[in-house]
């Protein structure tokens, strides 16, 4: 059996099983990191350029990003979804910034108007400085225990009527939400994290969990642990398991590493303190992870997967290199240690996922 006709029948057995998501760059975009002239800067076009290739593509949700140097994601997902017809949005929950009463409002509103078209991104892991700046400050962990209670009432109010509600953070005593959501229950509820607190708050509650990039035998590793976590809450069965990852894709795969090396060429040292400065002020279990990886393997984890973005950017770095049945590859390894999702970007953000959809999609799974 050919390596393309491996990976096929390996992903015949997942067959619209596998969830791929693309990711919105609302901070800018570029296709090398080391010159200037080739920065895409932030604006409407772009954003939608990028959603619609998404869309074209054949992926069924693009991530709406929240860090301080983007655009909100609230408004821009909210036009991304005017723009286009099946693509669904992943915007952002953080707690005590929208009072959970507005956040299910808006939720129901947003989901009807787009016809169930809204997944939600539970984050509370931004670094101090970043939640001080917004008006949160408490400690990670009460933010996440704020998050947990929000999300506890935001599905009360989408399901039942008449909620009176008690907590630590938030009192409401029967608040109306109309219309409800057109997703039933609710729309369903990501996370992505590596805490002790975000993998409970999963467990409990996310329909997807989200890795980023790592070993497929630690993915799998941690798979098994968070399904005997989801366990204790009778929803082992329900939890799906994806991976937030870089792509680098060519037709040869002596054009993608040309790629990935060209991508990170000429940033000079002090745009890397930056990007160390940057992550050694988050509190991320998972930005610790990702540097740790690239101290400790350096640029090559395996033949295909690569850390070099991590020196030029914070957050998810790892990428998958290579041409396209070995970037298939790549990922039907974490799909044999059950992921069944894959949350991806690469750059120029339009480009790669146009690339994604042409070549390697076909060779990943049966699209239906």
């Amino acid at each position: 059996m050919t390596g393309s006709s491996a990976v096929q029948a390996g992903a015949a057995n997942a067959a619209n099983a596998v969830s791929l998501g693309w990711f919105c760059p609302t901070l800018g975009d570029t296709s090398a990191f080391g010159d200037p002239a080739m920065t895409i800067p932030q604006s409407l076009e772009h954003f939608e350029r990028v959603t619609i290739a998404a869309e074209d593509a054949g992926f069924d949700y693009i991530l709406v990003p929240v860090t301080p140097f983007c655009w909100d994601a609230w408004m821009v997902a909210s036009f991304l979804l005017a723009r286009t017809k099946r693509i669904k949005t992943l915007v952002a929950i953080k707690p005590g910034y929208i009072h959970p009463v507005a956040q299910a409002k808006m939720v129901a509103a947003l989901d009807q108007l787009s016809n169930g078209r809204v997944l939600l991104n539970l984050i509370a892991g931004i670094s101090e400085k970043d939640a001080r700046a917004e008006g949160q400050f408490e400690s990670k962990e009460e933010r996440y225990a704020q998050l947990e209670e929000e999300v506890v009432l935001m599905k009360r109010l989408w399901t039942e009527e008449s909620v009176a509600f008690d907590g630590r953070f938030h009192r409401v005593a029967g608040p109306r939400i109309t219309p409800g959501p057109a997703q039933q229950p609710h729309p369903p509820f990501f996370l992505g994290g590596g805490s002790e607190q975000a993998a409970e708050i999963s467990a409990r509650h996310s329909s997807e969990h989200l890795f980023w990039g790592d070993f497929p035998e630690r993915i799998g590793e941690e798979i098994m642990q968070m399904r005997a976590r989801a366990a204790r809450y009778g929803r082992e069965d329900e939890i799906r398991f994806s991976m937030r990852l870089q792509i680098i894709c060519r037709e040869t795969e002596k054009d993608a590493w040309a790629a990935a090396d060209n991508l990170i060429a000429g940033v000079g040292e002090e745009g890397k303190a930056l990007v160390k400065a940057l992550e050694g002020s988050s509190g991320s279990v998972a930005n610790q992870r990702q540097r740790e990886l690239s101290k400790t393997v350096g640029r090559k984890m395996t033949p295909h997967l690569w850390t070099g973005i991590t020196e030029v950017r914070p957050g998810a770095g790892v990428a998958v290199v290579g041409d396209p049945s070995q970037v298939a590859r790549q990922l039907q390894d974490f799909i044999d240690v059950g992921c069944s999702g894959f949350c991806l970007s690469g750059y120029p953000h339009h480009e790669e996922a146009e690339r994604f959809g042409r070549l390697v999609m076909p060779l990943l799974t049966a699209r239906g």
